[in-house]
C-alpha cells in the first residue's frame, strides 16, 4: 500500500515537472517572438492641426473728401518801399505820368540835387528807375515824396492836376535816341500795376509826359500803349481787373473799380 503511494506521488511530480517545464518554454518563446524592434527615436508626437483661420469682412474706412481750396492769386510782391505811410483813402492820385531824364546818367540823388538848384524844395518825382549808371538796371529808387504822399513836381499844367493827382516816374536815359532796355520796361510795368491796383487808375490814366503838354518826353521809344498793356497782364496773372474809367451824370469822367 505504501509503496502505491509511493509511486503516485513520483509520477504526479514527474508530472508537474514536464508541466512546468511545457508552461515555462512556452512561455519564453512567445516573450521572444512578440517583442518589437528596438526603436531610439523616442516617442511619436502627432502635430496639432492647423489653425482654422475665419475671414472677417472688413468694412471700408469712409472716403476722406477735402474740399478744393482756391489757389490764391498771384502776389504782386513789391518791395515794402514801395507802400507809404499814409493810407490809401488819404491818396489823392488819378494819374501815372511816365518821363525820361533825356540824360545818359542819372539817379535819385544826382535829380533830387538839380532839382534843389532850380529852387525846387526837392525830387520832383516819386519814383526813378536806373539804367546801370548811379544804380543798376531796373532799380526802383523811391522818391522823398512818395512815403509822405505828397504832390509831384514833374507835371506842370495850367490847372496843376497832374502834379497834384499825378504820380511821377522817371526813366533814367534818353530815350529818344535809345530803346528801353529790358530791366527798366519790366520794372516799369510792375510798378505801374501795382499803382493802378492800389489806388484804383484805370489804364486810361496811364499817360506820358507829353500827353499833359507840348513835350517829347519820355521819348519816342518809349511806348506807353505797351506800358498799359504790360500792367494789364501783371494784374491779370495775378487775379486782379484793372478800374475802369465811367461817366457821371454831367458827363465828367470817373473812375470805377473793376472787381
Amino acid at each position: 500500500m505504501a509503496s502505491i503511494t509511493g509511486r503516485r506521488s513520483a509520477l504526479f511530480g514527474a508530472l508537474a515537472l514536464g508541466a512546468l517545464a511545457l508552461v515555462g518554454g512556452c512561455s519564453q518563446q512567445g516573450v521572444v517572438e512578440n517583442l518589437p524592434a528596438a526603436n531610439y527615436n523616442g516617442p511619436l508626437v502627432q502635430a496639432p492641426p492647423p489653425p482654422v483661420v475665419v475671414q472677417v469682412p472688413v468694412k471700408p474706412a469712409p472716403k476722406l473728401v477735402v474740399p478744393e481750396v482756391k489757389k490764391p492769386a498771384v502776389a504782386l510782391g513789391v518791395p515794402r518801399e514801395w507802400i507809404p505811410n499814409v493810407k490809401k483813402s488819404d491818396a489823392p492820385w488819378e494819374f501815372i505820368v511816365i518821363h525820361h531824364s533825356a540824360t545818359p546818367t542819372g539817379g535819385a540823388v544826382a535829380f533830387d540835387r538839380m532839382h534843389r538848384q532850380k529852387g525846387w524844395d526837392e525830387l520832383g518825382y516819386h519814383f526813378v528807375i536806373g539804367n546801370g549808371s548811379d544804380t543798376r538796371a531796373g532799380e526802383v529808387e523811391v522818391g522823398s515824396r512818395w512815403p509822405k504822399q505828397k504832390h509831384g513836381a514833374h507835371a506842370k499844367t495850367p490847372d496843376n492836376k497832374f502834379n497834384e493827382r499825378g504820380i511821377g516816374i522817371c526813366l533814367v536815359g534818353n530815350f529818344d535816341n535809345q530803346a528801353l532796355g529790358g530791366a527798366q520796361r519790366q520794372s516799369l510795368a510792375k510798378l505801374v500795376a501795382y499803382l493802378m491796383k492800389t489806388y484804383h487808375i484805370a489804364p486810361e490814366n496811364v499817360i506820358g509826359h507829353g500827353d499833359t503838354k507840348a513835350t517829347d518826353c519820355p521819348g519816342r521809344n518809349v511806348h506807353i500803349a505797351e506800358v498799359r498793356q504790360a500792367a494789364r497782364q501783371i494784374l491779370a496773372d495775378s487775379g486782379e481787373k484793372p478800374a475802369v474809367l465811367a461817366k457821371r451824370p454831367g458827363g465828367e469822367l470817373m473812375v470805377d473799380v473793376g472787381r
